[in-house]
C-alpha cells in the first residue's frame, strides 16, 4: 500500500491546530509581562534547552537582541563552554555552569524541554533560581509528563497540549513569535 502523504499532513496539522486552539493564551501573556520586566529593568534573557529545544533558543536570542534590543543568550550557543561543563564536570551541569556564571538578580531564564526531564535543565533553572532568576518553561506532555518536573519549578509555566514532541517544537518558536511581535507592537516598533 503506498504512503498517503495527504492523509499524514492533515493529521500533522490537524494536531497542530488543536494544539494552537487549547494552549494558554494567559500563561503566553504571563511569559511576555516577564520578558517586559526584564528588559525595563535592564536584565537580560538567558535560554537553555537540548536538541530541537535547543534550536529555539538560539533563533530566538537573535531575534529579541536584534528586533527588541533585549540583551538574550541562548546558552546552548557557546558550544566552548558548553563542552568544558560536560567533560569537566558532567551533562547534567551544562547550564547550570554558564548561568552561575553570566545570569544576576532580576534576569529571566527560560527553559525549553519536551518532556520537562532533562537533568541539565532542571539544573539549570535550581543555578538560576539561587542566582535570584525570574524563571520560565515552554514545556509540553511529551511520554505524558504534564510538564514534567520542570512545570512545577518555574515562575511561569506554559504546558503545550500536546504529546507529540514536533507539535511541541514548533509551539515553541510559535510561542516566542508571538510574545516577541506582541512586544514589538506594544512598543510601537
Amino acid at each position: 500500500m503506498a504512503f498517503d502523504f495527504d492523509s499524514f499532513a492533515g493529521d500533522y496539522l490537524d494536531d497542530l491546530k488543536r494544539t494552537l486552539s487549547e494552549v494558554s493564551k494567559s500563561q503566553i501573556e504571563s511569559l511576555w509581562n516577564e520578558i517586559n520586566t526584564v528588559s525595563g529593568s535592564g536584565g537580560t534573557i538567558h535560554m537553555i534547552g537540548n536538541g530541537g529545544s535547543a534550536a529555539t533558543p538560539s533563533h530566538s536570542a537573535g531575534d529579541w537582541s536584534k528586533e527588541l534590543g533585549i540583551p538574550t543568550i541562548a546558552h546552548t550557543d557557546n558550544i566552548s563552554s558548553f563542552t568544558a561543563w560536560a567533560n569537566d564536570t558532567d551533562y547534567a551541569n551544562v547550564f547550570a555552569g554558564q548561568l552561575s556564571t553570566f545570569t544576576k538578580s532580576g534576569d529571566l531564564v527560560i527553559a525549553y524541554s519536551g518532556s520537562g526531564n532533562s537533568p541539565n535543565v532542571l539544573n539549570g533553572i535550581l543555578a538560576a533560581k539561587k542566582a535570584g532568576c525570574r524563571t520560565a518553561a515552554i514545556t509540553g506532555n511529551y511520554n505524558g509528563g504534564n510538564g514534567g518536573k520542570l512545570a512545577g519549578m518555574v515562575d511561569v509555566a506554559i504546558v503545550v497540549p500536546t504529546t507529540s514532541m514536533e507539535r511541541i517544537e514548533d509551539m515553541q518558536l510559535i510561542i516566542n513569535h508571538i510574545v516577541k511581535e506582541a512586544t514589538k507592537a506594544n512598543h510601537g516598533k
